[in-house]
């Protein structure tokens, strides 16, 4: 069970004292009895209203879930950099001569 905050310890010790004092004025009790179960319903009010403090938000990370979801999907390619040792193939020409010898765009 994790530890409670500052603000659970002063809310739920507040309503313990206010409330054991309001039900012994309020019910004017002289026995040992009725201060006993006074005493016991202050502190479980007090337990309860300790639980019910929201606890604090954890901050959001800097990467999204769903993007590290993402990535674990869909491995990074890379690009890869041709050697300066390994000759490269030229490209085939996208021109051809033309009949009259000059030089344009191939296709009909």
């Amino acid at each position: 069970m994790p530890r409670p905050t500052a603000a659970q310890l002063a809310y739920g010790s507040a309503t313990v004292i206010f409330s054991t004092l309001a039900m012994l004025l309020l019910s004017q009790t002289s026995s040992g009895l009725g201060v006993a179960i006074i005493a016991l319903a202050a502190l479980g009010l007090g337990l309860l209203v300790a639980l019910t403090v929201p606890l604090p938000k954890s901050r959001p990370s800097a990467v999204p879930a769903t993007a590290v979801a993402a990535e674990e999907r869909m491995p990074v390619q890379r690009a890869t950099v041709p050697s300066a040792a390994a000759p490269q193939a030229a490209p085939e020409s996208v021109y051809e001569v033309a009949p009259s010898g000059t030089r344009g765009p191939a296709g009909p």
